[in-house]
């Protein structure tokens, strides 16, 4: 037995990647040049990966506009004053707002997943957007003749639709993205629109069987956008409880930008199901430092300390670039850290005797 270890999922853009979304969005590249230019991406992705040992990889998400919105491309019934997230060094994001219904996706992340599919000889991890970030698009005020109870059945059918052909696919595994979680706690402290969330996640992950929940999980973070967050300051003990509720076999937890990580891990101890596993995150992706194999190896010891090893796995706390445009951590820098990652986690499994 070893320790397993697995990227969260974004990673930063090449700078040709990065030049062609401007050219792009000013109608100077048509395309077909940026999807290819996207594939290159992903191709160099899944190569710089495997070249660093990991033994699960992603595309880098190097062709999602962000890691919410991409299935809304090429919906046409929106308009763009959404709900509008506020990140801790002012800056923020805004989601768009839906107009009318039905609501269809308009690209799955089974589109991204056979790409990567086409460049790895390794286990690939396909990442999707929970449907409780995707709920965040209705507005509060309603849609005459599309009430919202419709549009959450619509959005529940989307997202196991996304999720079944990404397993049939053949994904090592299908990750929600759930980082509106802990958001969920700042914007409501009651604990009710987390709970909506879990409610409405769960509602699409109780129509899988226990072998294909195994294969599924559930990332959380406090945010990790231009090097800033959403929600640091919201305790992460407060979310746990109602996290581990969650129908899936993996959950993915930051736990090197925690400030108190030994709080942290024993309340996933906790929580811990049997037959569930907790990547817990030993790479922070916010921090310009790049970890040693070293310190990666005592972060590990330290969560081994209250996850049983069978249980425990390692991971980075977020992505590296969730909005495509986000150039605040270098690509050497995050494959660095993530090689990091790989090394450490594999001096601490030695510790360890597995």
């Amino acid at each position: 037995m070893t320790i397993p270890t697995e990227p969260i999922g974004s990673l930063p853009r090449p700078r040709a990647l990065l030049n062609a979304l401007v050219e792009h969005t000013q109608g100077r590249l048509d395309d077909v040049e940026l999807a290819r230019l996207q594939g290159e991406a992903v191709a160099d992705t899944v190569a710089q990966l495997e070249k660093l040992g990991s033994p699960v990889v992603v595309d880098g998400d190097q062709a999602k506009p962000s890691t919410i919105t991409y299935p809304l491309a090429g919906v046409g019934c929106l308009a763009p004053d959404g709900a509008v997230i506020p990140f801790a060094d002012g800056h923020t994001r805004q989601l768009p707002r839906l107009t009318s219904g039905p609501f269809r996706y308009g690209v799955r992340a089974d589109t991204y997943l056979r790409t990567a599919l086409k460049h790895a000889g390794t286990p690939v991890k396909q990442s999707v957007v929970a449907p409780s970030a995707l709920s965040l698009i209705y507005p509060a005020d309603s849609i005459g003749g599309y009430p919202r109870e419709a549009f959450l059945d619509d959005l529940a059918n989307e997202a196991e639709t996304e999720i079944r052909a990404c397993l049939d696919a053949g994904a090592h595994s299908v990750q929600l993205d759930f980082t509106e979680g802990r958001l969920a706690l700042k914007l409501d402290p009651s604990g009710g629109l987390l709970e909506q969330f879990i409610g409405l996640n769960n509602r699409v992950l109780e129509r899988f069987t226990e072998d294909e929940q195994a294969r599924l999980g559930v990332h959380t973070d406090p945010g990790a956008d231009q090097d800033s967050t959403h929600s640091l300051d919201v305790d992460c003990a407060q979310l746990l409880p109602r996290l581990f509720q969650l129908k899936v076999g993996n959950f993915y937890l930051q736990l090197a930008g925690e400030p108190d990580p030994e709080r942290v891990l024993g309340n996933a101890a906790d929580q811990l199901r049997p037959g569930t596993r907790v990547f817990v995150g030993v790479i922070d992706p916010i921090d310009p430092r790049i970890e040693t194999p070293d310190e990666v190896r005592d972060r590990v010891l330290q969560a081994a300390r209250h996850i049983p090893a069978d249980q425990l796995g390692t991971c980075d706390d977020a992505g590296f670039a969730p909005w495509a445009d986000d150039a605040s951590t270098s690509r050497e820098t995050a494959f660095a850290k993530i090689g990091a990652r790989v090394q450490g986690t594999e001096l601490a499994a030695q510790a360890l005797g597995l």
